[in-house]
Parts: structure tokens; sequence; C-alpha cells
């Protein structure tokens, strides 16, 4: 994500971001994630915000790379989840069979549209054979700004199976709802897991 007006949106908001997703447990996506790898596996969380989802997987034994763009969100994942966590975005990934598992919750729907497919082969080849990627996104057509300035690229489950399918990534189940987000709004949204 490089857009720095979304950005900045989270530098603002960083402390009620962390308050949304702040919770005693992860969910059963992460938890199902966690389960997937190896014991001790290495894991990359990219857009992890504050670090609560790095957090869950280190207590589980992890090794885990924590990305993100907001100067704020990287403070409070130091100061709230005790975590490092590196400021940079999907270009960062530049890794050649590193990890076991790659969590992009909720963050490449912020990438314009016409990248999305350079940062999936990015994350495919960074992924180790068999590797699993978990992403989440918000489903609709279309680009635009929310009601809080961030930017916003929205996708079908159809047109993210063949983003996935074109950089050499298998799905392998996709879980559908909606929920409020931090601009109070309730969307719809996918999570799909696939395979390298």
């Amino acid at each position: 994500m490089t857009d720095l007006e979304t950005i900045a949106v989270y530098d603002a908001k960083a402390q009620d971001y962390v308050d949304l997703v702040s919770t005693d447990k992860p969910n059963r996506h992460l938890r199902a994630f966690i389960a997937a790898l190896p014991s001790g596996g290495h894991a990359l969380d990219i857009g992890c915000g504050p670090g609560n989802s790095a957090a869950a997987m280190i207590a589980a034994g992890l090794t885990v790379k924590a990305i993100d763009p907001s100067t704020e969100m990287v403070a409070l994942g130091s100061k709230k989840f005790g975590i490092d966590i590196t400021q940079g975005t999907y270009d960062d990934i530049t890794e050649t069979a590193q990890y076991d598992g790659i969590w992009s919750s909720f963050s490449m729907l912020h990438i314009p549209r016409v990248d999305v497919p350079r940062h999936l082969a990015a994350m495919r080849k960074a992924l180790k054979p068999n590797g699993t990627l978990v992403i989440g996104v918000k489903t609709g057509t279309g680009e635009e700004r929310d009601g809080i300035g961030r930017r916003y690229t929205y996708f079908t489950r159809t047109e993210l199976d063949s983003l996935l399918i074109d950089a050499g990534l298998t799905p392998t189940h996709h879980f559908e709802g909606e929920e409020a987000g931090l601009a109070g709004t309730i969307d719809p949204f996918i999570i799909v897991t696939a395979h390298a």
C-alpha cells in the first residue's frame, strides 16, 4: 500500500484500529492459518497493522516477519504487542521460497487493481512449495475511497480466484461474510486460502 492518503488515515486512527482488532485470541481464520503451517515455521504478515495477528503467530511458535506502511501502526505494534514491525509495503516482498505461509488480511484491498498481479506473483515466489496464502478483501467492483478517505479496490470471488490462479496459486477455501470496519459501515468481504 503506497497511497499516502490511506496511510495518513491509518496513522491518524491507529489507536482506533487497535481498539477494533484487539481480542484475547485469534479468530478462526487465523487459527486455521497457524495450524496449516509446520511447527516453528516461517510466516509473513503483510499489511499487519499494529501486529495483533503477528503476535498470535509468534505466541504459537512461528517465526514471523511483520510489515506495515503506517508509522503509527509500527510504533503501536512495539508498544502494545512487543513485536518488531518493518515499515514497508508489498513492494518489499522480494524473497524466494522463504515462507511457509503469508497472511494478507485486508491489506491488499488498498492496492490499485493494476498492481495486484505483480504483488500476488511476488507472494507466490516468496512462498515455499505447498506454502499457504490467506488473503482477505472486500467484495464488489471498482475502486473508490471510503468515507474516511481510504483507497479501496473491490474484488468479486471469481476475479480474485482468477488472479490467484494466474499467479500460480491454487484457491482451496473461501469464506464470505460481512462486518463493520474502521469506517463504521458494514461491508461484504471474502477470505480465500490458496496454496503454492
